[in-house]
């Protein structure tokens, strides 16, 4: 049972990069998805979830309006599409199973948590 996280790489400021994060062992359909992100030096910070019961989607204020997170069931994979990018957004991209709601960033029953992507925005 584990979570992959992939798509990163570098990319100028104003770019795009989509993030894709596959399940093994368990399917989506029933679980919450979270992506979260760290920069060197600093804390762990949750940047979007996708909620499994009714997919609503939750995101920080500092990434609303520029990434959207979806997911595709069929694939038993969430992707997190990621638009108008800032050097400041430059960091280890991950995914975790968890359970989300309009309380994000903060989020319960986080129980599986996979191994992340570097996202690098020069500016």
């Amino acid at each position: 049972v584990q979570l992959q996280a992939s798509g990163g790489g570098l990319v100028q400021a104003g770019g795009s990069l989509r993030l894709s994060c596959a399940a093994s062992g368990f399917t989506l359909d029933y679980y919450g998805i979270g992506w979260f992100r760290q920069a060197p030096g600093k804390e762990r910070e949750g940047v979007s979830c996708i909620n499994i019961r009714d997919d609503s989607a939750y995101y920080a204020d500092y990434v609303r309006g520029r990434f959207t997170i979806s997911r595709d069931n069929a694939k038993n994979t969430i992707y997190l599409q990621m638009n108008s990018l800032k050097p400041e957004d430059t960091a280890v991209y991950s995914c975790a199973r968890l359970a989300c709601g309009s309380i994000w960033p903060d989020y319960y029953a986080m129980d599986i948590r996979g191994k992340g992507t570097q996202v690098t925005v020069s500016s």
